[in-house]
């Protein structure tokens, strides 16, 4: 099939739906306008100071900003976070004791916290090692919270309840922000005390409201994803209960620091433009996902979410059936990217995954999965992931080349 006709057929049957991704885009926008007048945000605000980074003006309203956006009673948002898994990793630390149990509710955590956890790698310092013991819930045969098991899964040691927004490297539907709600309530009907941490990478924005406005006790993010717009050139967040921030907080930096330490860098101009501009990049990320979805299921090729279904966060999962069909994928998309468009992909390992990946993403800011990328590890069912995009239209000009890509890669069951 013409991938340039199919792409105009998805345009045109998903008119509506991008109308209301706009809709949604400027009930967002409004909650940052909002923060940002009532904060007093201006000019003074971009500067930073050097060295330990005490009373920088611009972070501590940076963080104020950002705890009113996500309805939390606190955020740090903070560029020493290197990555989402930092972020999330300072949070269970800050949390986590000797003797206490981590439950995941939703299946296997995302491949870079199971060396965190302690289920891969020895002697690094994991949960694991410092007593933290660990379970998690299954899913169910379709790929579901188990919501049987969860009404009796908390037990008097269990001191935090993971729950993973984002579907990571798992063929399951993201969780939505009515099931995180219904989630949250059915582990503090076991006990009120238990800690609901939510790894909320990749959702910000997607829906009106954040997992910390529905009662999660803390969340984490990346910087490089949603929050950042697309600028911001490191970073991240937690956010959520005061008290429980500020231990993460003592993570990041030393007890007795805190959240009072941390040079910005000359960061905080990029940090109040990048979310001012999260919404709407969101949002091109999100039609471009819409985009994709409708574009490969009329190839034949099963997808997650299905075309016309409501997004949870900015991932779209193509079961592509071959390693060589997510290599050919992902070199048309690194051809189409506006930075190393001469690259050619291939399968390499990379720190915190078990399996070899096949990465494209020429993008602006490295690594930066809010900007348009794709990517996929080299194991069954051999499903690739597409992520961001700062328009939808640079979307569907990358997507006309992965799909002439695709149709002239054979199977292997072909030869």
């Amino acid at each position: 099939m013409n991938g340039s006709i199919l792409l105009k057929e998805a345009e045109q049957a998903l008119t509506r739906i991008f109308s209301g991704i706009d809709s949604q885009v400027k009930k967002n926008l409004q909650r940052v306008l909002t923060a940002y007048r009532d904060h007093r945000v201006g000019v003074h605000h971009f500067a930073s100071v050097s060295g330990y980074g005490h009373d920088d003006l611009g972070r501590e309203v940076l963080d104020r900003v950002f705890a009113q956006i996500v309805q939390a009673e606190a955020a740090i948002v903070r560029v020493q976070f290197v990555s989402g898994t930092h972020a999330i990793s300072a949070a269970l630390y800050g949390v986590l004791r000797p003797g206490d149990e981590m439950l995941c509710v939703a299946g296997a955590p995302y491949d870079t916290l199971e060396e965190v956890i302690g289920l891969r790698g020895e002697n690094q310092g994991s949960l694991k090692d410092l007593g933290v013991s660990y379970r998690q819930l299954e899913l169910t045969p379709d790929g579901l919270i188990d919501w049987h098991a969860l009404q009796h899964a908390i037990r008097p040691e269990t001191k935090l309840v993971s729950i993973q927004r984002s579907c990571g490297y798992s063929w399951r539907p993201s969780l939505s922000i009515v099931e995180i709600e219904k989630i949250i309530a059915i582990v503090k009907e076991q006990n009120p005390n238990t800690v609901c941490f939510v790894d909320n990478c990749y959702g910000e924005f997607v829906a009106d409201q954040e997992p910390t406005a529905v009662g999660a006790d803390l969340m984490a993010g990346s910087l490089i994803k949603n929050m950042g717009g697309t600028i911001v050139t490191t970073g991240g967040y937690v956010a959520g209960r005061a008290d429980l921030v500020e231990m993460a907080a003592c993570r990041l930096t030393a007890p007795g620091i805190g959240s009072s330490g941390g040079a910005t860098l000359e960061q905080n101009r990029l940090f109040f433009q990048g979310l001012f501009l999260a919404p709407q990049m969101v949002g091109e990320a999100m039609k471009g996902n819409h985009l994709t979805a409708y574009v490969f299921d009329k190839l034949g090729y099963p997808v997650n979410p299905a075309p016309m279904a409501p997004r949870r966060d900015v991932i779209q999962a193509i079961k592509l059936g071959s390693p060589e069909k997510i290599i050919a994928f992902c070199r048309a998309i690194q051809k189409n990217s506006p930075i190393g468009s001469y690259l050619d992909p291939v399968p390499s390992g990379m720190p915190g995954y078990e399996s070899e990946l096949v990465m494209a993403g020429g993008t602006f800011i490295d690594g930066s999965t809010s900007e348009f990328s794709a990517d996929g590890p080299l194991r069954e069912p051999y499903v690739v992931f597409c992520q961001g995009g700062t328009h939808w239209t640079h979307v569907a000009i990358a997507l006309e080349d992965a799909i002439a890509a695709i149709q002239k890669t054979p199977d292997r069951s072909q030869g």
